[in-house]
């Protein structure tokens, strides 16, 4: 059975820190693809971040303050999110599809499984 589930939003101040949790069933975060994606209201969902097997990456509004970490044991990944900004107030998901080259890893369109997103909102 394929679920993803997401925790760990909540409201935060400018600056502060939050870290996101992904548990994954059906897919395995060692292996498969596992992408971050945030949605904020009146907007398109855009990607985050990603993980595939020993590679992550970041779209550039994030790099330096997000940082993609997993436990294998929990097939769980987890985002960390340091030196928040009112900016990145959205909905965010997590969501896998199985790797294979050529995959636009921060595009929607690409994964098939989602998880149903975890609220984080900053403040300033």
């Amino acid at each position: 059975q394929v679920q993803l589930v997401e925790s760990g939003g909540g409201s935060v101040q400018t600056g502060g820190s939050l870290r996101l949790s992904c548990a994954a069933s059906g897919y395995s975060v060692s292996r498969d693809l596992i992408g971050w994606f945030r949605q904020a209201p009146g907007r398109d969902r855009e990607g985050v971040a990603y993980s595939y097997r020993a590679t992550t990456g970041y779209v550039d509004s994030v790099k330096g303050r997000f940082t993609i970490s997993q436990d294998n044991a929990k097939n769980t990944l987890y985002l960390q999110m340091n030196s928040l900004k009112p900016e990145d107030t959205a909905m965010y998901y997590c969501a896998a599809e199985q790797g294979r080259a050529g995959l636009n890893v921060f595009a929607p369109r690409t994964y098939h499984s989602w998880g149903q997103g975890t609220q984080v909102t900053v403040s300033s």
